[in-house]
């Protein structure tokens, strides 16, 4: 199907369909690409996702777009990997719907050529919003510590950061890690400082 080099990838393939799993497959592995699964239930698809840990996941709309959409929450709630809705007719409200529940994209198999195209961009976009969501993880993590060490030493924002930064620095750890033992370390304290007692 494509000439060019791509990266060999571990494909779940989901739809209540059998029928329609027998055609996508071959079109998978003529990719270059292996299919890892080919889940039919609902209750299946989540265990397997956690499981086998897929590269990316195609969700055909079978005959039931609700069984669709529940393949579809199942794979995202794993969070293992994006998500493609495969349609074999134009159905924009299903699109609609799915891309609430955490698609990344949609192909046809009329489009069968384009779909490393399509699989490529996915996965660029995935790897984006991982990205994102660790540097949103990071600088809640900071800012929890930073509100921990303002409580703890009555200090304001700004001096949180500096002692963060500093201690950072003079431990040569990074910051983010520094941040977490604070976090983690917290939980450890008592809300207030215990007196001393003499025996």
């Amino acid at each position: 199907m494509t000439d060019r080099n791509v990266e060999h990838l571990r494909v779940l393939i989901a739809n209540e369909r059998k029928d329609r799993l027998a055609l996508v497959v071959p079109i998978v592995a003529s990719l270059g690409h292996e299919v890892i699964a080919r889940e039919i239930e609902v209750k299946d698809v989540g265990p397997v996702t956690a499981r086998e840990r897929p590269d990316v996941a195609l969700v055909g709309l079978g005959e039931s777009s609700e069984h669709a959409l529940e393949l579809i929450d199942k794979i995202v709630r794993e969070a293992a990997c994006p998500v493609i809705a495969l349609l074999h007719a134009p159905d924009p409200a299903f699109v609609r719907e799915a891309s609430k529940r955490g698609v990344f994209a949609h192909i046809s198999d009329d489009d069968v050529e384009d779909w490393q195209s399509s699989i490529d961009i996915v996965l660029r976009r995935f790897a984006e919003f991982h990205e994102l969501e660790g540097a949103f993880g990071r600088r809640a993590l900071t800012e929890r510590a930073k509100g921990i060490l303002m409580e703890r030493h009555s200090i304001d924002e700004d001096s949180a950061f500096r002692m963060l930064r500093e201690r950072s620095r003079v431990d040569n750890r990074k910051l983010i890690d520094l941040a977490a033992a604070v976090v983690d370390g917290h939980r450890l304290l008592p809300k207030q400082p215990q007196p001393v007692t003499q025996p």
